[in-house]
């Protein structure tokens, strides 16, 4: 079986998409997924699954749309491509949690950060369907308008760190 971490946009931020975690466990183990996994309160799951990527992705986000209305947007990613993600970090001396990596669901095209807006010193790198953001004031503090971010969810380095620790445990046992 496939090691998935599913990362929800817009849960529990903001007042918006309110979603106890307890739930989303509940959700996922009905959908049929294994050994399922919840992260801190912002939307991350891991589980089992022999099913394809897009119809895991398909099934949660459907699924999720019953519960709260609307779809929110699940962003899928293997133990595999966290690694990658967390291996290939391109700003080194960023303190992790002012480092966010975003999650889009398909690749940003090539032009995507033509449009970047970063009046804080903020600076972007693409790399496939995730888009690392440095932000040397923090991101609560800053005014970067990046459109290419917006079908996406973030996460800091360091909870990206601590996926992928939890996705190769699940892989191991």
């Amino acid at each position: 079986m496939t090691v998935y971490v599913a990362l929800l946009r817009a849960i529990n931020v903001g007042g918006a998409g309110k979603l106890q975690m307890s739930e989303l466990k509940a959700i996922c183990e009905a959908l049929g997924f294994a050994d399922v996994t919840t992260y801190i309160q912002s939307g991350n799951v891991l589980f089992r699954s022999d099913d394809a990527e897009a119809d895991v992705e398909r099934q949660l986000d459907e699924a999720l749309g019953k519960t709260l209305g609307k779809r929110p947007g699940v962003m899928l990613r293997s133990r595999e491509e966290l690694d990658t993600i967390v291996a290939n970090v391109p700003f080194p001396h960023a303190k992790p949690s002012y480092l966010l990596v975003s999650f889009l669901p398909h690749a940003a095209p090539g032009d995507a950060l033509d449009r970047m807006v970063a009046p804080d010193g903020e600076e972007a790198v693409l790399a496939g369907r995730e888009v690392y953001v440095h932000y040397p004031i923090g991101s609560g503090k800053s005014k970067l308008k990046l459109p290419a971010l917006k079908p996406g969810t973030s996460r800091n380095l360091n909870t990206v760190r601590k996926l992928a620790e939890l996705a190769a445990a699940l892989e191991d046992r």
